[in-house]
């Protein structure tokens, strides 16, 4: 696990003033990586400070150059080229963007790196890696108690799930980055059990608020991940909606699980931030009650037991077509934890990777709905409404059991701790068009 250092300092200040703001998301203890393009320029990587992202190409050029991390190399015009990841390596790019950026920075060093920085409000992002591969897993046990008591009330937690972490293959190619449209698909729909399925545009769209995190570096073939390395083979999160059509995946889910009621969109946000960013926020794992398994031995680790949770806030809003036409400021939805996943991140790696599959520099994987106890702490609309039967009331008095053509959704997560910076993921939002 990450040791808390420096570049954790509360007191620290950069000479970017929008980062010393107490609410940004990007203060220098932050410093995530994304990768983005200008308008009518080619893509490139960066980091996010304050209100502004600053081009690593101009700063590994410039700025950087003789410095201690010259052999960390950038895939140019493209996304990042981690393919000899190293976490020393990322750890000590991250000390050399917050020498840059610290106020007490030299004076030649700010003004060469203030050459390379661009508003956030002129760029458009794209995805940080060209993704291979992506999971999602079932992580949350409130989530899984929540939903299995809706179609299994005398049984709603399966008997494997307290001993593995479920989860199946997405669809990379489908994966967009926060801001894209989301256009409503068509699917087979069951709703008329006295009928045969017909192929229409879904009526029970919703979204599902996840935590997502990317493979830095993979593993061989046949070749295991030990539970005690597995944050070694991690760059950072970020904030995934995994957009779900609940009437396509009642009909179709049995018996191979998700597919088309998945697979037609999952909305990222653009920044990654980095494990040791996080390293204040950190957790025990999950307490289980008592009773409950505890993890199998490949699963279990005494520094994972004691550090492998994250302690990020997650809240979900909406903002319909009519609130955008009545400037009305989006609604909270809901407000989670990952403090609440059953299975920590570290875990569901060293499980993706037990039975000796490789994962793969750029893989995305993800929580799956975060939610906690209480109702205002469910991370998506089939519980929130409970499978529509409860409607929820929006502040203009329109109403919601799943979500309709111009809702907009947006997801945000932050860490916040008494003694640190508070430090952000950014945004993930995305707007449903019509079918």
């Amino acid at each position: 696990m990450y040791e808390i250092n420096e570049t954790h300092d509360p007191n620290l200040k950069s000479w970017v003033e929008s980062a010393n703001d107490p609410n940004t998301d990007f203060p220098i203890q932050n410093l995530p990586f994304c990768v983005f393009a200008p308008l009518n320029e080619r893509i490139r990587a960066g980091v996010a400070i304050g209100d502004f992202i600053a081009d690593f190409e101009w700063l590994t050029e410039e700025v950087l150059e003789g410095s201690a991390v010259p052999y960390f190399e950038f895939n140019r015009g493209e996304r990042f080229d981690l393919s000899n990841f190293r976490i020393e390596r990322l750890m000590a790019l991250r000390y050399e963007l917050h020498k840059i950026f610290r106020e007490d920075a030299d004076l030649t060093v700010k003004e060469l790196a203030s050459h390379g920085m661009w508003k956030r409000d002129e760029i458009a992002f794209t995805s940080p890696y060209f993704i291979h591969d992506y999971t999602d897993f079932y992580c949350s046990i409130y989530h899984a108690t929540n939903v299995g008591s809706m179609f299994r009330p005398d049984n709603p937690l399966m008997p494997n799930y307290k001993y593995v972490p479920i989860g199946y293959h997405g669809r990379a190619s489908s994966i967009v980055v926060s801001g894209t449209d989301i256009k409503r698909p068509h699917g087979q729909n069951r709703s008329d059990q006295d009928a045969p399925p017909v192929f229409i545009p879904a009526k029970n769209l919703d979204y599902e608020m996840e935590l997502g995190f990317f493979v830095g570096k993979g593993n061989e073939m046949g070749e295991p991940i030990n539970i005690a390395d597995a944050e070694k083979h991690i760059f950072g999160v970020c904030l995934v909606n995994d957009w779900s059509a609940r009437d396509i995946q009642a009909w179709e889910y049995q018996p191979l699980g998700p597919f088309l009621a998945k697979n037609f969109a999952t909305t990222i946000s653009p920044y990654v931030v980095t494990m040791e960013a996080l390293a204040p926020f950190r957790t025990p794992a999950f307490e289980r009650e008592e009773g409950d398994p505890q993890p199998l031995d490949y699963l279990n680790d005494a520094a994972n037991q004691k550090y492998g949770g994250l302690d990020i806030n997650l809240e979900v809003y909406i903002q319909t077509e009519k609130m955008r036409n009545e400037n009305i400021e989006p609604h909270l939805l809901s407000r989670s934890n990952t403090k609440d996943l059953y299975w920590n991140i570290g875990q569901m790696l060293t499980h993706h990777a037990s039975n000796g599959c490789n994962l793969q520099t750029g893989d995305l994987i993800a929580s799956g709905t975060v939610s906690g106890k209480e109702k205002d702490e469910r991370g998506c609309l089939l519980e929130l409404t409970w499978r529509g039967t409860e409607p929820l009331e929006l502040p203009n008095g329109e109403q919601r059991r799943f979500l309709e053509d111009g809702d907009e959704v947006i997801m945000k997560g932050f860490c916040e701790r008494e003694g640190f910076r508070r430090i952000g993921l950014g945004e993930c939002r995305g707007r449903i068009l019509p079918a």
